[in-house]
């Protein structure tokens, strides 16, 4: 695994530095630590491939202009045997570096060798990181939020393993709380409708379920023995959960006990809800390592540990019947309340006992959360107790993600085609390929709010990006099978110093940035960057393909090292592609 841009640039600062010393020694320069300067890859490639600022800040310590510094540095600069083959002078003392033929043709090189493993780097270390994300309640449907949380987590963890990290995908079940009680309360409401003389005449005249389904949804309780009030899931899916479990065992429950009616219902319904997130978020391609439920958390009693911690430690204390956090000592703005006066915990206070598991009883190294904008408010208390407890609560990274807006035929989209209700996960990927969704929700960094363009993502041509880059990599796989049918051997080596067209090398030069945008991309939690680069390496190709004829070359050993350059483009597609979890078509 090689990045030969952070060699190269390694490999620089030691030429510079070893310069420096040679005028040290012959006294031109001060023997005192010089100011550390900075190696940079300009924007403008005519300015170099690599810049250095290392006059400019000597100018102090030196008493002379940049440009003399320049000119004195370089006077001891020697290339040989490096990856550089030129340097110059610019402005008022910038020193340019040029990589030599051979480190390009290298790059070439490194690809083939590496193949599927290129682009991987040792940056993490093996260091433990853990991704929650999506997390959504398992009490209804995943929305467009999930959909988009799903996309950025999954793909995250792929890039940290890329750099070098052990990254674990996992899932926090909310299967205790408030949620579960109101979801009871939902499911026994829907379920005495049907047990009731009205319920059992709806279903007699709307004999099929999607009918009966909408009936009973339309009247929303009303005209019904059993009214759903407001604080109650008025979802299609709650109806369904009563019907099938009305189906398997009839009215059998109507006669019991209300809160055993609902912890009935809540068993069979929420593990059937579980199994389908689990199996939505496989169709999306995303498989969890852990599946961590809330409730482990209330079984072990560590909801009380917890606020006992903090009280017997003077970090919380009790008012009004409470327990309130002293949250003021932890630079925020008011206290907040860990135990109500009624004994219930609040949501947080199961939050901090699963980070405290996270962190102390797994130790990971690090933990990340995909978490939408409204939590914004919510993460500073978390590491604020966290702290309190004594764990490192610089160890909880957290990306704040903001919405999304659907849009079709310029117009914002907030109702699915085909139920008429707000889209799911499962409804969007009724209407638009996977590959699409997974691509689309990583064009931007997740704090930035875009629009998702319905129309688009199924739309083949190059404005759709996705279908742009994999068409890039159908276009390399139809020219080795065309050339193969020409009877043209695909060479297994070539002299890639021939490469020397400005789009051929400026494909090479962003072929070998893969290593670094990976690893930028794992340092950012930002795996937008890798759809960017995809998008930018399909452009070069397609502007290489489209001036420098592979077949038609110069000269054979030209077209061999254009063929195996082709393959090498195609490798680092499929690499970029795979971590995207998207799929790299050879026909398209």
């Amino acid at each position: 695994m090689s990045d030969l841009i952070k060699s190269a640039s390694l490999q620089l600062r030691e030429i510079i530095l070893d310069a420096l010393g040679k005028l040290v020694v012959e006294g031109i320069a001060p023997a005192e630590l010089l100011p550390d300067f900075t190696i940079e890859i300009p924007a403008d490639k005519s300015h170099g491939d690599f810049a250095a600022n290392t006059a400019m800040v000597c100018a102090k310590p030196f008493k002379m202009p940049p440009r003399k510094i320049a000119e004195l540095i370089c006077s001891k600069i020697d290339l040989t045997g490096t990856v550089f083959e030129r340097y110059e002078i610019a402005g008022p003392g910038f020193m340019n570096f040029f990589l030599s033929r051979k480190w390009f043709a290298d790059v070439v090189e490194n690809v083939l060798t590496e193949k599927e493993n290129y682009g991987r780097t040792d940056y993490g270390k093996g260091k433990r990181v853990l991704v929650e994300f999506v997390s959504a309640n398992p009490t209804g449907p995943m929305h467009i939020g999930n959909a988009r949380g799903g996309a950025i987590g999954d793909c995250l963890a792929s890039v940290l393993d890329w750099a070098g990290y052990h990254a674990e995908r996992e899932f926090y079940v909310n299967d205790a709380g408030n949620q579960i009680e109101k979801f009871g309360k939902s499911l026994d409401l829907r379920y005495m409708q049907l047990c009731s003389e009205k319920g059992i005449e709806a279903m007699k005249n709307n004999p099929d379920n999607d009918t009966l389904f909408q009936y009973i949804y339309d009247l929303s309780g009303e005209g019904m023995d059993f009214e759903m009030p407001e604080d109650v899931y008025l979802g299609m899916d709650i109806i369904e959960h009563a019907k099938n479990y009305f189906d398997e065992y009839g009215a059998v429950l109507s006669g019991q006990e209300e809160s055993e009616r609902r912890k009935i219902l809540v068993n069979y319904a929420l593990p059937i809800n579980i199994a389908g997130l689990e199996r939505d978020l496989k169709k999306y391609r995303i498989v969890y390592d852990n599946w961590f439920r809330e409730s482990t958390i209330h079984e072990k009693n560590q909801t009380k540990e917890i606020v006992d911690k903090l009280l017997e430690s003077g970090k919380a204390y009790e008012q009004d019947g409470a327990v309130w956090f002293k949250a003021t000592e932890y630079g925020l703005d008011k206290d907040f309340v860990l135990r109500r006066s009624n004994g219930l915990y609040t949501y947080i206070v199961p939050d901090i006992a699963y980070h405290c598991d996270k962190l102390v009883t797994r130790n990971f190294d690090k933990a990340i959360n995909i978490l939408g904008a409204d939590h914004h408010g919510y993460v500073p208390r978390l590491k604020a107790v966290l702290t309190a407890l004594g764990v490192d609560a610089s160890k909880l990274d957290v990306v704040l993600m903001q919405m999304v807006r659907l849009v079709r035929k310029g117009e914002t989209v907030k109702l699915s085609k085909r139920s008429g209700k707000a889209i799911t996960l499962v409804t969007l990927l009724d209407e638009i390929p996977i590959d699409a969704a997974r691509f689309y929700f990583n064009l931007r960094e997740a704090n930035s709010q875009f629009e998702f363009d319905l129309d688009l993502a199924v739309e083949k041509s190059s404005q759709n990006p996705v279908f742009y880059v994999q068409y890039a990599h159908a276009r390399i796989c139809s020219l080795i099978s065309n050339l193969k049918t020409e009877g043209i051997e695909i060479p297994s080596t070539a002299d890639f110093t021939l490469l020397e067209n400005s789009n051929e090398i400026e494909l090479i030069r962003h072929i070998a940035s893969l290593p670094h945008e990976i690893e930028l991309s794992a340092k950012q939690y930002d795996p937008a960057k890798l759809t960017k680069y995809a998008i930018d390496i399909a452009t070069l190709f397609h502007r290489f393909y489209d001036s420098c004829s592979v077949k038609n070359a110069e000269s054979p050993e030209l077209m061999n090292a254009r063929i195996l350059l082709c393959i090498a483009v195609r490798q680092v597609i499929r690499n970029v592609l795979t971590i995207l979890k998207i799929e790299q078509p050879e026909k398209m």
